[in-house]
C-alpha cells in the first residue's frame, strides 16, 4: 500500500520500513525568484504537483522575541548599514555592506570584540523575552495533514550559542583570540545564552511537533574539531536528549565542510545530519559519509546544489540511482543539499520525483 508524504518522511527519519525513498526538495534561494502565481499557491502545493514529499525545514519558529532594557536601531549610509544595540551597560554596533551584484548584504563588522563587549551581549541575552507562538504552526500543520512535514527551528539564534557567535556576533578569528585571553568572560556568556536556548526548546516542545531542526551550518571553514567538541557538542547533546525524552526527533543542518567534524557529529544526540553534500558546497559524499556514521544516524540531502543546476538529465538520472543504490537500508531522505540556485531547471525536480519512483 502507498504510504502518505508524512508516513513515508517520519518513516524514513526513524529507521522503518518504507514504500520508497522519500524525495524533498529544499527550495532555499529557488523559491524568492519563482513566479508571483506559483509563490501565491505555496510550496506545499507546488512540491505536491512535482510528486516530491514535503518536508518544510524551520518555516516556523515557536517563539517570539522582545528585548527589554536594550533599545535596537539601523541607520542606512549609503551600502552600508548599521544595527545599534543600546543597553544599560554598554553598547553594541555591527555593520553589512550592499553587494549590488550579488543584491544581498553581508555582514563586515562584528559588533563583540572586546571583554566588555561580552558582557554586553550577556546583558542582552539575560533581558530577551520569550513567549509562546505556537498557533500559525498547529494550523499550517492541520492543513497539511498527510500531504508533508514540518520541521519548526529551536534555539534564540536559530543554532548554538557558540555557532552563533562564530557567525554573527564574533566571527572566527575574534573568537579564537578571545577564548585565549579571557576564557571565563566568554564561557559564562555561553552559558547564559545556553539558558536562554533551553527556554526556547521548552516553549517549542508545547507544540505537536514531531521534530525539530537548528541551523548549525557546521563546517571546518569556521570551526575546528576541538572547539566543536568543547562547546557545540554538549549543548546539541542537551538538546537531543531533552527532545528524546519527550519522544521527538532531532535534524542537525550541517552544509559546509564535515569530514573532519564527522567522527564528533557521529556521536552526539541529534538524530538526522541534513545537508552534507560533496564538492564545492561541503567536502565529502554521502557514501563516504556514511563509512564515518553509525547506522543510526540518519542523512537528509545528495544532490549538490551546482550540480543540480549544471548537470543533464542522463547524469542527474545516474547520481539519483547512484544515490539511492548507497543508502539502501539507511535513514534517508533524498533533497538538493542546503539550497537551491534559481537557474535550475523546473523539469529537474519533476525528473528525480519520477527516477524515485521508477528505482
Amino acid at each position: 500500500m502507498e504510504m502518505t508524504s508524512r508516513e513515508r518522511l517520519l518513516a524514513a527519519i526513524r529507521g522503518e520500513e518504507t514504500d520508497r525513498v522519500p524525495w524533498s526538495p529544499f527550495l532555499a534561494y529557488y523559491w524568492e525568484h519563482q513566479s508571483a502565481e506559483r509563490q501565491a499557491a505555496g510550496q506545499v502545493r507546488y512540491m505536491q504537483q512535482l510528486g516530491a514529499d514535503p518536508l518544510l525545514r524551520g518555516f516556523h519558529t515557536l517563539f517570539d522575541t522582545k528585548l527589554e532594557n536594550c533599545t535596537r536601531t539601523e541607520r542606512l549610509e549609503g551600502c552600508k548599514r548599521y544595527t545599534v544595540y543600546e543597553t544599560p551597560v554598554g553598547t553594541l554596533e555591527e555593520e553589512h555592506t550592499l553587494s549590488e551584484g550579488a543584491n544581498s548584504w553581508f555582514l563586515t563588522k562584528h559588533p563583540v570584540e572586546t571583554e566588555e563587549d561580552f558582557k554586553v551581549l550577556q546583558y542582552i541575552t539575560e533581558h530577551t523575552l520569550l513567549t509562546e507562538n505556537i498557533a500559525s504552526f498547529e494550523a499550517d500543520k492541520a492543513a497539511i495533514g498527510e500531504g508533508g512535514l514540518y520541521l519548526p527551528v529551536i534555539g534564540l539564534s536559530l543554532k548554538t550559542g557558540f555557532q552563533s557567535l562564530v557567525e554573527h556576533w564574533c566571527g572566527t578569528e575574534n573568537l579564537v583570540y578571545a577564548l585565549c585571553d579571557f576564557p571565563e568572560v566568554v564561557e559564562e556568556c555561553l552559558a547564559v545564552m545556553a539558558e536562554k536556548d533551553n527556554e526556547s526548546l521548552e516553549i517549542s516542545l508545547k507544540s505537536s511537533a514531531d521534530g525539530f531542526i537548528f541551523w548549525e551550518d557546521s563546517s571546518t571553514t569556521n570551526i575546528n574539531p576541538d572547539l566543536f567538541s568543547r562547546y557545540t557538542a554538549p549543548q546539541v547533546d542537551a538538546w537531543g536528549k531533552r527532545i528524546h525524552a519527550d519522544g521527538r526527533f532531532l535534524v542537525h543542518h550541517a552544509c559546509g565542510h564535515l569530514r573532519d567534524l564527522l567522527p564528533l557529529m557521529a556521536k552526539t544526540e541529534a538524530d538526522i545530519i541534513e545537508s552534507i553534500s560533496p564538492p564545492p558546497t561541503g567536502n565529502i559524499d554521502l557514501p563516504e559519509a556514511i563509512t564515518k556514521l553509525p547506522e543510526s544516524k540518519g542523512l537528509i540531502g545528495g544532490l549538490e546544489p551546482v550540480f543540480l543546476e549544471t548537470c543533464t538529465m542522463e547524469q542527474l538520472d545516474a547520481r539519483v540511482e547512484e544515490l539511492l543504490t548507497a543508502m539502501k537500508g539507511r535513514r534517508f531522505v533524498l533533497a538538493n543539499s542546503d539550497s537551491c540556485p534559481p537557474g535550475v531547471a523546473h523539469e529537474k525536480f519533476l525528473r528525480v520525483s519520477e527516477a524515485v519512483r521508477r528505482y
